[in-house]
């Protein structure tokens, strides 16, 4: 099946270059060149992926990063001509999941691509053979990607599904900040951010009952469990 990418980037002559190279490699690609454009096609469509530019007129990368992680699970490249870490770390932390610095080798740009994909389609394969979760009356279902707690369905965003998944199919072991960093964000290196914290209390927003127990429980120094009682 042939692969829709969308892309989000206000420099005219660079989007219609990476366009015609995307599709010489045989991917469906839209276009949109502005970020309040490129946010209602990616909410109204079901891309495989999104290139985004960060710097964009009307709605900055970071913003429709934020959005998009709400509502989607789209895979995000953003390309960005600001090189330092705290702009790259600030986009991972906000959803993005790979980043490119402008300029680019289209090489380069392409080899991202593919290897996303060949994610995508790991993590697919490991869900399809993966059954479902279960914690108390905590219910995960990976394949549907759905969570539900007695009968009531949760809505959680990519990365808070990601972050539960990890911890309760690692149940009763102490995950540690590096390894969720590196399981649900794809860090492959120390990086200084509370983007896991922040998270978890995200997700204990979300599935905690008021007057219970936490499903988490925080190990002071190291990093989170959730234990079988």
């Amino acid at each position: 099946m042939t692969k829709h990418i969308l892309i989000i980037e206000d420099e005219k002559n660079l989007s219609r270059f990476v366009s015609l190279e995307l599709q010489h490699e045989g991917y469906s690609v839209t276009v949109e060149h502005s970020g309040r454009a490129g946010l209602e096609s990616a909410l109204e469509k079901d891309y495989d992926l999104i290139l985004l530019d960060l710097m964009l007129p009307e709605m900055d990368g970071f913003e429709i990063t934020r959005r998009l992680q709400q509502e989607k699970s789209t895979y995000i490249i953003m390309m960005t001509a600001r090189d330092s870490v705290m702009d790259i770390v600030s986009g991972l932390d906000r959803g993005a999941d790979d980043y490119i610095i402008k300029p680019f080798a289209i090489e380069e740009l392409l080899a991202r691509v593919r290897a996303a994909f060949r994610r995508q389609e790991i993590e697919d394969s490991k869900r399809a053979k993966t059954g479902g979760a279960s914690y108390r009356d905590l219910k995960l279902d990976p394949q549907n990607r759905s969570v539900v707690r007695g009968e009531e369905t949760i809505p959680l965003t990519k990365r808070e599904f990601d972050l539960l998944s990890a911890l309760m199919s690692n149940m009763n072991r102490v995950m540690t900040r590096e390894e969720l960093l590196n399981h649900v964000w794809k860090y492959d290196e120390a990086v200084e951010t509370n983007v896991v914290d922040v998270y978890v209390r995200y997700l204990r927003g979300k599935i905690d009952v008021s007057g219970k127990e936490s499903y988490i429980q925080t190990v002071r120094g190291m990093g989170y469990v959730i234990r079988e009682k």
